[in-house]
């Protein structure tokens, strides 16, 4: 079995640790599975061949036997389905899991990553002052639920699973912007998260190619 993933080959997060590929890297080394990456271009990702594998043209993508998947979500869901981890074997912890992982990607993340497009992509637009205190007021609305969930827990639910490594990766997204900093429960839980030897791992490999992109230029 070889599992290959794709990357950015010189990612915009210059090392931080927040490109989507992290997720499935997590995943990956909870697992304990071996992986190789296919490290590509902004170019190589809207060419035929990276299209035939993500429609839309984006990382990460994941390849194994045969089979071809994209969307971080789907991934996550796939590793711990199929390699028996990041899931509890009882079935209504399993669907809460699950439920969480959906909670990270459909709830949490789309005003974040709002936010984080605000910070970077907009910063010089006429209307960006008057616009981030809305935006940042949209991510604290979603976070307060979540804090009030996890109050005194370690993770979402019992033990850590691919719900916790979705959410914690999607909040991370939060920490450039400060944030993160401002809710200190939430802080702790993506501290403990990161660390996790799985995560000191991938985050290690990620950053390896990072510096990589640097040195080759």
């Amino acid at each position: 079995m070889t599992i290959t993933i794709t990357a950015f080959a010189n990612s915009p997060d210059r090392g931080l640790g927040l490109a989507r590929d992290m997720r499935v890297r997590w995943a990956l080394e909870e697992a304990g599975l071996a992986y190789q990456v296919r490290a590509l271009s902004f170019e190589a990702m809207k060419q035929p061949a990276h299209l035939a594998l993500n429609p839309f043209g984006q990382i990460p993508t994941y390849e194994e036997d045969g089979l071809a998947l994209f969307e971080t979500g789907a991934i996550v869901l796939h590793i711990a389905e199929r390699h028996g981890v990041l899931l509890p074997r009882e079935a209504q912890g399993r669907a809460r899991a699950i439920a969480w992982m959906f909670a990270a990607l459909n709830t949490v993340e789309p005003p974040i990553f709002e936010l984080s497009t605000a910070r970077l992509v907009e910063p010089a637009e006429p209307w960006a002052a008057a616009r981030m205190p809305l935006v940042a007021a949209r991510v604290h609305a979603q976070l307060r639920p979540l804090i009030a969930w996890l109050g005194e827990r370690d993770w979402l639910e019992e033990d850590f699973s691919a719900g916790d490594l979705l959410m914690i990766a999607v909040l991370r997204r939060l920490e450039p912007s400060g944030l993160l900093a401002q809710h200190p429960s939430l802080a702790a839980y993506v501290a403990r998260g990161a660390a996790r030897p799985a995560y000191r791992r991938a985050f290690a490999a990620q950053h390896a190619l990072f510096l990589e992109s640097q040195a080759t230029g």
